[in-house]
């Protein structure tokens, strides 16, 4: 019998039927197949799931928690056991997500926690066990590579170079890109041509340096180690020139850039949309980090973009942040709230896309030596 002729309660039991179908299904229904990103920080632990779409990918669910694993890290060089509690609470609410969704394809990645600590392996394998999660801890130059693929879209490649800075709990990772080549000669775009990873990020220069209350010698004290931490690298000399000329500019990805360009905007509450992809000049930066530098830690926890949990942490963010400027001059930064996760799921989706390719002209290539040798 024909649905328009069915009874109504047939039609209705098949209505609560569709009605009772999990969410995640729907959403399965609705979408392609989907990938997970998940990324264990020192400070954060960060989960992104989406589907491909034509230009990039949507997201379907996504998951942010301050964890502080690599809180006491500097002194003990251990992971310690309240830090690793949290991140496993975080890292189970992942799971459940990742099996809800029945994620088609995960990565899942640890940085510079778990690449310093002693007990660094153990606790992986404890999240393993716990959580069937498996986290790959990835090196300086992946975590890298990684960002500037998340944030590829946001280069003006109209410029000469550019420098991405992501400014983790642990460490910080400084890539130079080259534009010059895009302009003389037919090669890829956004090469990386240099990059770096300083052992210092928001949580290990906060320890170092506890806030006093004379904070504008505290914060130049910070920004003074930072600069005597960056300077000492030289690998990517070939760039000073064209940073000394100026057509340049930076990509600031991680929350201390995120949360001063909250603040910069005024905002009553953090908006992505509005923060991702702005400009702010150097002197903007400035201003917003003197206007923080202002406050208390009490007042800097009623900032909107900022809060209780990063209140002690955004002013190193900031100190690190203007050291870089100090260092690498440049008149522009652009913020971006997207970074080693998109560049996770981006690298998935792309290798994914070359095989079916790769298969496709493969089957293509059978068919025609079949009807080849049939003709023949």
């Amino acid at each position: 019998m024909a649905d328009g002729n069915a009874p109504s309660s047939a039609r209705k039991g098949r209505r609560q039927k569709r009605r009772r179908q999990p969410a995640s299904a729907r959403t399965r229904n609705r979408t392609g197949p989907l990938y997970g990103a998940l990324d264990l920080g020192t400070n954060n632990c960060r989960l992104l799931v989406a589907t491909p779409q034509k230009h990039g990918f949507k997201v379907i669910d996504s998951y942010s928690q301050i964890i502080r694993l690599g809180e006491g890290l500097g002194t003990t060089g251990n992971l310690g056991d309240a830090a690793m509690d949290r991140a496993l609470e975080a890292l189970k609410i992942c799971a459940t997500k990742l099996q809800r969704h029945r994620v088609k394809r995960i990565r899942s990645v640890a940085t510079q926690a778990c690449r310093s600590a002693q007990n660094g392996g153990a606790f992986l394998e404890r999240v393993r066990a716990e959580t069937g999660i498996r986290l790959q801890t990835i090196t300086t130059e992946q975590e890298a590579r990684l960002a500037v693929r998340g944030v590829e879209d946001l280069l003006d490649s109209q410029c000469d170079a550019a420098l991405v800075v992501d400014i983790g709990g642990g460490s910080t990772e400084l890539s130079w890109v080259d534009f010059r080549r895009d302009k003389n000669a037919n090669q890829e775009r956004h090469q990386v041509k240099a990059s770096i990873s300083v052992p210092m990020g928001v949580v290990n220069m906060a320890e170092r340096f506890p806030e006093t209350e004379a904070r504008n010698g505290w914060f130049s004290t910070m920004r003074d180690f930072a600069r005597e931490q960056i300077s000492a690298f030289e690998d990517a000399a070939e760039f000073a020139p064209l940073f000394a000329q100026g057509n340049v500019h930076f990509i600031g990805t991680s929350g201390a850039v995120t949360s001063l360009g909250g603040v910069h905007l005024n905002l009553s509450r953090y908006i992505r949309s509005k923060v991702d992809g702005m400009w702010l000049s150097r002197q903007e930066i400035e201003e917003a980090t003197a206007r923080l530098l202002a406050k208390s830690l009490e007042e800097r926890a009623q900032e909107p973009c900022i809060g209780e949990e990063r209140a002690d942490l955004v002013l190193a963010g900031c100190a690190i942040l203007c050291a870089i400027l100090d260092e690498w001059p440049a008149p522009r930064i652009r913020v971006a709230d997207r970074g080693l996760r998109e560049g996770l799921l981006l690298g998935m989706m792309g290798a994914d896309q070359r095989r079916a390719r790769r298969r496709a002209n493969a089957q293509k290539h059978t068919r025609h030596e079949r009807g080849n040798h049939e003709q023949g």
